[in-house]
């Protein structure tokens, strides 16, 4: 039985701590903040409850896993888990609309061709299979195994099946997601809806590689799910499932360094100057914070994978309404900015205001989040930047959730005469939950692009220290927090030698 030590509480490092125990380990989690769940927290105001981190659940199979390996009951005996149908509604910028079945191609191709005009649903439809393409090529090596030593082979190829297309007398094929959409999708709205995939992560699609087709197809393929009381309810089952499988817990416990000895890891040291001595340390950090606790750069990815760009952060308008959420309506609907251009500009280039973004709606319809009949809470998202070792001040955060408000009355009729309270959520506020520098999120792993949406290997350069959550292989997102766990406990159990789950 070995002692291993586990800094933070994110999901990722709940899930690597539930395998360990089980695996018979000693495992005890130190975690600076007064609760679990990393980015998953819940904000509760007068009988109103909101999730502030996601909202929604795709790839379900990774959590589905984690509680068969780790217990008799399986995740639906400890979450209330459904399927959201539709998947979603987008409103475009012209005004055109359409909602997307869940996990229906048949359903999403007659729905495009009727909302958007013959011949587009043929379209996504033929895209859906070339991303399914690029998904069969990069699924393990990006997903279920650890980082490959010769991952410059996932950096120089392209797996997406791009259509030549021709152009000045040149034959190209798409390079970046925005080609995609723009040469092979040839419809403005088709292309954002592809491009609200990658925006939604914090990427930009006019620099995406192609690869990045594979996001749409993830919620095309396994579906859009939602966990009722609020993806909080999530965090706490796997919390539970730590418990009961012996994993301590400290919280209030702030790491301040990993110890060395002899060359390896040997335990954590905490602010109050206590020593934890360790076996392993399995630290849900991001880069930078990884860095303080070991004094130098320990990341390693077998042969440097470059340095990302920086991530972006998150900007969440919490409303309480008055009135019930009418029958029928979207549990998520996409409001498209009306300008794409000076909205990608806004978002990925030097300009701080975005007076007209795209904005994420979220309307539940569960009764878990409201005090009683008659009351409605939404929650309204859009993607902000955000800068190293700041939130980003001067950001006039005020004007952009006023803004943020206007376009989703769009969709949301009457919705400032309903409007009871609003609450603010800030990168300052994803920092202090996630401990990321200036409240960044962290992007789901993708191939090409010379590596740089690639992450460190879970391993490190010192022997016993490893790294688990979205900042590391294989990237941001609940799934693959969860499959990182699964990777880091692999790595721990087999060895070096391990290669991910058959």
């Amino acid at each position: 039985m070995a002692r291993i030590a586990v800094i933070g509480a994110g999901m990722g490092a709940l899930a690597a701590a539930a395998r360990l125990a089980v695996a018979g380990h000693r495992v005890v989690v130190y975690e600076r903040t007064d609760t679990y769940g990393g980015a998953l927290r819940r904000f509760e105001r007068d009988g109103f409850a909101f999730d502030t981190g996601p909202g929604l659940l795709p790839l379900p199979a990774v959590h589905r896993d984690l509680f068969v390996k780790t217990g008799k009951e399986p995740l639906e005996e400890c979450v209330d888990l459904v399927q959201v149908d539709p998947s979603s509604r987008h409103v475009f910028a012209d005004g055109t609309e359409v909602s997307l079945p869940n996990a229906s191609r048949a359903g999403v191709v007659a729905a495009l061709d009727e909302a958007l005009g013959s011949g587009t649903g043929e379209r996504w439809g033929d895209f859906l299979v070339r991303a399914r393409e690029a998904w069969d090529r990069t699924r393990r090596p990006l997903l279920e195994e650890p980082l490959w030593p010769n991952w410059q082979v996932l950096a120089e190829r392209e797996p997406y099946p791009a259509v030549p297309h021709k152009r000045l007398l040149r034959t190209r094929r798409a390079g970046t997601l925005a080609e995609v959409g723009a040469w092979e999708l040839r419809d403005p709205r088709l292309a954002a809806l592809l491009e609200s995939h990658a925006v939604e992560q914090g990427l930009d699609p006019r620099t995406t590689p192609a690869s990045a087709a594979v996001l749409p197809y993830m919620e095309h393929a396994f579906g859009t799910w939602y966990v009722r009381g609020g993806l909080r309810e999530l965090a706490r089952a796997v919390y539970e499932r730590c418990v009961a499988r012996r994993v301590e817990f400290r919280f209030g416990a702030e790491v301040t360094g990993v110890l060395e000895k002899d060359g390896r890891a040997s335990g954590v040291e905490l602010a109050d100057g206590a020593v934890a001595e360790a076996d392993f340390v399995v630290a849900g950090l991001a880069p930078g914070l990884l860095g303080r606790l070991t004094a130098g750069t320990v990341l390693r990815g077998d042969g440097e994978v470059p340095p990302q760009p920086p991530a972006a952060s998150r900007l969440t308008v919490l409303l309480a309404l008055r009135g019930d959420r009418p029958e029928g309506t979207p549990h998520r609907t996409v409001v498209h900015a009306a300008d794409r251009e000076a909205d990608l500009e806004a978002l990925f280039g030097p300009a701080a205001r975005r007076p007209r973004p795209t904005v994420t709606v979220l309307r539940p319809g569960d009764p878990a989040l409201v005090p009683g009949p008659g009351h409605e809470a939404v929650t309204l998202t859009t993607v902000v930047p955000t800068g190293p070792g700041d939130a980003r001040p001067g950001e006039p955060w005020g004007d952009l959730a006023e803004n943020m408000i206007t376009v989703a009355e769009r969709v949301v009729p009457d919705l400032r005469d309903r409007l009871l309270w609003q609450e603010v959520r800030t990168p300052a506020d994803v920092a202090d939950a996630t401990g990321a520098d200036g409240g960044a999120v962290p992007v789901p792993a993708l191939a090409a692009a010379g590596g740089r949406l690639l992450h460190p290997s879970n391993s490190t350069r010192v022997p016993g220290l490893f790294t688990v959550g979205g900042w590391a292989h294989p990237g941001g997102g609940l799934p693959h927090a969860g499959m990182s766990g699964a990777l880091v406990a692999g790595l721990i159990v087999e060895g070096p030698d391990f290669r991910g789950s058959q």
